[in-house]
């Protein structure tokens, strides 16, 4: 019998009881729902509110039922409906009347949200983690590439040389962005929720800071009616996740382009492809793609919780049991992609002498000329003219800027002289030598500001 249907003449109906109940998946909180419960029954210990010797039993009951559900012994009930019934029920058995003291001063609704703040938090910090994690791989690979060129693109065309480094730190920068939004989102995660009761606070002289403080909170909510429905710290997570998974996106499509036969510019490890059924050439970049198509996954999950929430009015409603299998499969999905793209990063072979011929086509340093020319005395506007016409006869007559004879560069600009020629890939990208640029004086600065960010990390 469920322990809450006292004021209830029959059981739920079966299917009633499978569609409301939550232990399927909200078994995962166990660890934080024991963790909640332990400091509170110290708090009502300290407090008076139960006794030493029924404080001593629940946490040695609760610790035993930390072993069973670990070894795989604890047996969930689906008419205990989550994991907080199922915790306390077991405790009850294990303690007699003493686990039944334990829900004095709570409510589910504050319980709930203690439970999901603390998974939410050690969410933050793995993810954290896993993303320095790939940073660091993003810096070792632009510190094995600071004299690699290939070309920069704009519209998926090519456009102008840099730096591969450059081009790996672009994507330490837009981490960097998700670990501000995901340690800002820590801070409003971290707010102890417990002793807000149902809705209205408790009536029992309680110390909400004594709880706060066992459980590393850095603070206590400050509206019971608010912390018991509040769940922007979920919304938050997942809108911080979706943005570093638009970010993983992006990386996973210039892996995928790049490792193609019309690329060439990367060969991925064999460990982070697969083959194909029927085609045994085929080294297809899996891990990429899908890395490139969970993206949908946990957009959805943030698009759901948002819809879940718009019109809930104060305070908790059973809507909000929602909240935790989007937030469990963002966390997962977000956590194993930020792993495997981080190994395959660390398996990357980089073909520079692909990048490099690449560099000859798609006059790219059509730019630096007319650079040239202004630096002569031209104006941009008539330089970039001027360039533009050499481009286009260059291609009609299946010539590249360094096989165009000096008295062929003359009839678009009588400015051109024989230093021309000392225009390479190499010139043009150390003369973007302000800071951000991709320049190697500028790279190796951004490194070295890089390295010191990771130092820091935390």
């Amino acid at each position: 019998m469920s322990l809450i249907r006292g004021r209830f003449q029959k059981e739920a109906d079966d299917a009633v009881m499978r569609y409301t109940a939550s232990i399927p998946f909200d078994w995962r909180l166990y660890s934080y729902d024991i963790a909640g419960s332990t400091a509170h029954a110290q708090m009502l210990v300290k407090k008076g509110i139960i006794s030493a010797n029924d404080g001593k039993d629940i946490i040695r009951g609760l610790k035993a039922i930390q072993k069973e559900i670990e070894s795989g012994k604890f047996q969930f009930k689906i008419e205990l409906e989550d994991i907080h019934m199922s915790i306390e029920s077991r405790l009850t058995e294990l303690v007699g009347d003493a686990g039944a003291r334990l829900h004095t001063a709570r409510s589910r609704n504050d319980q709930v949200a203690l439970d999901l703040r603390l998974f939410t938090r050690d969410a933050v910090v793995n993810t954290l983690e896993h993303i320095w994690d790939l940073q660091e791989a993003l810096v070792a690979l632009a510190e094995a590439n600071l004299e690699t060129f290939l070309p920069g693109y704009t519209h998926m065309q090519r456009a102008q040389p840099v730096l591969l480094a450059h081009h790996f730190l672009a994507y330490f920068e837009m981490l960097e962005r998700d670990v501000s939004r995901f340690k800002d989102c820590f801070i409003r995660v971290d707010v102890m929720p417990l002793g807000s009761g149902a809705l209205a606070g408790v009536a029992y002289d309680i110390d909400r800071k004594f709880v706060a403080k066992k459980l590393g909170f850095s603070q206590i909510s400050r509206n019971s009616l608010d912390a018991v429905s509040d769940r922007d710290f979920v919304i938050e997570y997942e809108a911080a996740a979706s943005l570093c998974m638009m970010h993983l996106s992006r990386l996973a499509e210039e892996m995928i382009l790049w490792s193609t036969s019309e690329f060439g510019f990367i060969e991925i490890d064999d460990d982070y492809t697969t083959g194909s059924s029927i085609m045994p050439q085929k080294k297809n970049p899996d891990v990429a793609e899908l890395a490139r198509g969970k993206v949908g996954r946990v957009y959805g999950k943030l698009l759901g919780m948002l819809t879940v929430m718009k019109g809930l009015p104060l305070s908790y409603n059973r809507d909000l049991q929602e909240d935790k299998e989007g937030l469990f499969d963002v966390v997962d999905t977000l956590l194993s992609t930020l792993s495997v793209m981080t190994g395959l990063l660390g398996s990357l072979k980089i073909n520079s002498l692909r990048m490099a011929r690449a560099l000859d086509q798609g006059y790219l340093l059509a730019t630096d000329i007319a650079d040239y020319l202004v630096k002569k005395g031209e104006t941009f506007r008539s330089a970039h003219a001027a360039v533009g016409k050499l481009v286009n006869w260059a291609i009609e007559n299946g010539r590249t800027f360094d096989n165009v004879k000096i008295e062929e560069y003359r009839q678009f600009s009588r400015l051109f002289e024989k230093d021309v020629y000392l225009i390479t890939s190499k010139v043009s990208v150390e003369a973007r030598n302000n800071p951000g640029g991709t320049s190697s004086v500028q790279v190796k600065t951004a490194l070295v500001e890089a390295k010191k960010i990771l130092l820091m990390k935390g």
